[in-house]
């Protein structure tokens, strides 16, 4: 049987088909809701089994197949050229093959980076980072990345930089988003089953359209933002003049379309809370290197809203 899910009925029923990942705790003083950590009281959630399909592809894969970080579905390979098997797990490459956090198409989840046509130079130079621990993730990408050699490193970061990014986030401002809770399986954030809405504060609620489809690992499968009213125009303002006191000038950087310039990323279309979350770390200081320590010189001033309108307005722009 074809296991399809409503969203409205998920948020009762999690299949637990993404492991738990590596617990993970709030860096001191920064703000939790850029972090997605699951909620200690979770709603019951059952696990999923048997045959899985996503719309628009011709593939099956089983639930089980789909569950582990090994070897991740690949919904529609006519959509990008021949993937290496670091990316994709085959001949038990990895257990931690690219492809599982940051989908075949590259675009990820707000968990992960959108690396879809990034610069190849760019994303060697993350990678060296981690490895190195100038930029921090004990938890994940510092220990992938010393286990990955540089000739690997360099097929995964060819692969991804030919994809092409497509719009991959809907940014909404309200001032009560719906209810939410950060499920323990993907870290994702989901409908609380009680229903509802709560005010959004100072966050970014970010969570998909289709939950069961995200969790499937369909790249199909977009996600909404909710931001508060005015973030949107804010960042706009930011990004494009600053303010007093506040020197972000992106465009000179990123190019004038924030698609990338050169060996700099672009930053159009990101994730919002993926942006929000990088901002904040540059910040912190748990992100280093040549690229960083730029950065934190222009993010230096920004309050928290800054950034949450910033990345909110970022997260509206078109990748290509």
């Amino acid at each position: 049987m074809i296991r399809r899910i409503g969203i409205l009925s998920f948020a009762f029923l999690l299949p637990s088909l993404v492991p738990a990942q590596t617990p993970l705790s709030v860096p001191n003083g920064l703000p939790a809701w850029a972090f997605n950590i699951p909620d200690k009281v979770q709603p019951p959630s059952a696990a999923a089994n048997g045959p899985v399909r996503v719309p628009g592809s011709s593939k099956v894969y089983d639930a089980s197949k789909i569950a582990g970080n090994a070897h991740p579905p690949d919904w529609f390979p006519e959509e990008h050229g021949p993937a290496p098997s670091i990316v994709t797990g085959d001949g038990g490459a990895t257990t931690m093959a690219c492809g599982s956090c940051h989908l075949m198409s590259g675009q990820g989840h707000p968990e992960s980076a959108d690396l879809a046509g990034l610069p190849v130079e760019y994303l060697v130079r993350q990678m060296n980072y981690f490895k190195s621990g100038a930029r921090k993730d004990d938890a994940r990408m510092g220990p992938i990345a010393k286990a990955t050699s540089d000739d690997d490193i360099r097929r995964s970061a060819e692969y991804f930089a030919a994809l092409n990014p497509s719009s991959w986030v809907k940014v909404i401002e309200t001032s009560t988003p719906p209810k939410t809770y950060v499920a323990t399986g993907g870290r994702h954030r989901l409908l609380s089953p009680e229903g509802g809405t709560e005010p959004i504060g100072h966050r970014i609620i970010e969570m998909p359209v289709d939950p069961q489809r995200t969790n499937d690992r369909d790249p199909h499968s977009p996600f909404l933002a909710y931001v508060p009213p005015g973030s949107i125009a804010n960042g706009a303002a930011l990004v494009k003049t600053g303010s007093s006191g506040k020197t972000v000038a992106c465009a000179i950087c990123h190019g004038d379309q924030l698609r990338g310039l050169g060996e700099v990323p672009r930053i159009a279309g990101l994730q919002p809370v993926y942006i929000a979350r990088q901002l904040i770390q540059i910040q912190n200081g748990s992100s280093a290197g040549v690229n960083a320590a730029l950065m934190k010189k222009a993010v230096a001033n920004l309050t928290e809203d800054d950034i949450i309108s910033i990345s909110a307005y970022l997260g509206t722009l078109a990748p290509q």
